[in-house]
């Protein structure tokens, strides 16, 4: 979901900090008309790196209604500065600082106007059709996030790996998934039509940037990579998704319960209200409403708008859908890290209330003494972010591979366990929540953030190079995988129950330099407790 920030040092991925040259002015014309961009030499790299920043894919939108095709300009648009982040929601709160400094540094500017995406491509011929794609969506709980975030330059990540990077901005909170009753139950999610028509964007439009269309991989972390599990199990089997493979990072939808749509939100009601917005009229007051006006209500009384099953961008229990093989086989590369949970649980210590308020009363003892004789944890800070990492992201990363290995589709699984100092954007951070992602865009170490200034070391310089490889290994070639083994590989058709050959690709840890392929035992013992939570 969020962004930490880091920097990297040579061979595939070295980031000093070098000002961009200019060896020309790149151009292209796509759909809408003819874009010019800007044009980056990095350190070590084989041909520069083209950038179209700020480019629309939709109209600017109205108000609580779906994205409209772009319209079309006569004279060549400058595609040179990246365009303000969709409207925000950061809960007001003694947590609201921290979580925008940890996820949302330094923060953009905000706009209804914010469908554009940025484009990132190698200034080099290709071979065959053209090169392979990653479209990133970030992460943000649904509430908050941009795709124009200084970790988020895929600058590095297409010059170093000869490949096409697409970032994008897609509405969220009230603006991306209103929860009207007076309004249409597929024009609800806006956040996830909003990825959708960039999607269908860049099939359009991406081999003018040197991309193949059919060499599409998505890859996206928390909300972000719940979105994606949205995507995937949103198109049924036998269909042709406009994406090939999907990496999901930290997150999911498919073992979540999703909101079942009903006559009258309280969050919906609750902004009416606050608003002064009741009546007959309420959507179209909240339609004239100021957006500045809407946002102060939704920060000041917490108000949540999630996803809706539509049964078209969402569809009713989606991990059933995977596990009995009724959605399109994409091969999918899964994963989550460490220690999750310590972003989320800082200054938590009350472990108790933390399992009466999290689980039912006949779990919670048992949960408490799964957890209770490890030396690792030496606080009850501890034990909570240890509980909140495998109930929220170790064990619906095995529970999603296994889905996919039970189907017949192709997976893959990955955990990260690295940390370095300039990842450690607070105190004791550890391998937190969205720790893995400047590793993986080589985008660490360049940041105005005190943290980012730590020294890189030869080790974090060689995870990412490695780590950004292995993700463009598998775009290139989703079948051959991302460098370790399959899921399930040797074991087809029968049950994964800790037997099978090891699977499991620890990014970091003893291997600080690649992949250590393990057992997902040493991850997953507390996997089967967990279950019965997932319905």
């Amino acid at each position: 979901m969020w962004t930490t920030l880091v920097y990297a040092l040579t061979s595939a991925s070295i980031l000093s900090s070098v000002a961009a040259q200019e060896p020309g002015t790149p151009t292209a014309r796509i759909d809408s008309g003819v874009i010019i961009g800007t044009a980056t030499i990095l350190p070590s790299a084989t041909a520069a790196v083209h950038k179209y920043l700020g480019i629309p894919f939709a109209d600017p939108p109205e108000r609580f209604t779906p994205p409209e095709l772009p319209s079309r300009w006569d004279e060549p648009l400058e595609t040179t500065q990246y365009k303000p982040a969709c409207i925000q929601q950061f809960n007001a709160g003694p947590s609201r600082n921290f979580t925008q400094s940890v996820f949302n540094y330094p923060p953009p500017p905000e706009s209804e106007d914010c469908l554009y995406l940025n484009v990132f491509t190698p200034d080099a011929p290709t071979d065959g059709p053209g090169r392979a794609v990653l479209v990133w969506l970030y992460g943000g709980s649904l509430q908050f996030g941009t795709g124009s975030l200084p970790g988020y330059d895929g600058s590095y990540f297409a010059g170093y790996q000869d490949v096409v990077v697409v970032t994008l901005n897609y509405r969220t909170n009230l603006f991306g998934f209103p929860s009207s009753p007076n309004i249409p139950l597929t024009r609800r999610n806006l956040g996830f039509l909003d990825q959708r028509a960039a999607l269908a964007w860049v099939q359009r439009n991406i081999a003018e940037f040197g991309g193949d269309p059919e060499k599409v991989t998505l890859f996206g972390e928390s909300a972000g990579a719940a979105s994606i599990d949205a995507l995937l199990t949103s198109y049924p089997k036998g269909s042709n998704p406009p994406f090939r493979a999907a990496i999901l990072q930290s997150g999911q939808i498919g073992l979540r319960r999703a909101t079942t749509p009903k006559a009258g939100s309280s969050a919906w009601d609750i902004l009416a209200q606050d608003a002064g917005c009741t009546g007959n009229r309420t959507l179209t007051c909240l339609t004239q409403a100021p957006a500045s006006k809407l946002k102060a209500i939704i920060e000041a009384k917490s108000l949540s708008f999630s996803p809706t099953t539509d049964n078209y961008t969402l569809v009713s229990k989606p991990y059933l859908k995977r596990h009995e093989g009724k959605i399109a086989n994409i091969p999918t590369l899964v994963g989550s890290n460490a220690e999750e949970g310590r972003v989320f649980q800082v200054g938590k210590t009350d472990l108790d209330a933390y399992l009466k308020e999290t689980f039912p009363s006949n779990m919670t003892e048992k949960v408490k003494a799964a957890y209770a004789n490890n030396p690792a944890l030496k606080s009850n800070y501890d034990i909570i972010s240890a509980i909140m990492t495998d109930v929220q992201f170790t064990c619906p990363a095995f529970l999603q591979a296994h889905g996919s290995y039970v189907a017949g589709y192709p997976s893959w699984r990955y955990y990260f366990n690295a940390t370095f100092p300039n990842l450690q954007t607070f105190p004791n951070a550890g391998v937190y929540h969205a720790s893995e992602i400047d590793l993986i865009f080589g985008t660490y170490g360049k940041l105005p953030t005190e943290s980012s200034r730590r020294p890189s070391t030869p080790q974090e310089a060689a995870l990412s190079d490695f780590m950004q490889g292995a993700w463009a290994k598998f775009a290139k070639n989703p079948a051959g995988g991302p460098g370790w083994s399959q899921v399930g590989s040797a074991h087809s058709g029968r049950p994964l129950n800790g037997t099978e050959p090891d699977d499991l690709g620890v990014l970091g840890g003893v291997a600080s330099a690649g992949v250590n392929v393990v057992s997902r035992k040493s991850v997953d013992s507390k996997c089967a407790m967990y279950v019965p939570l997932y319905g």
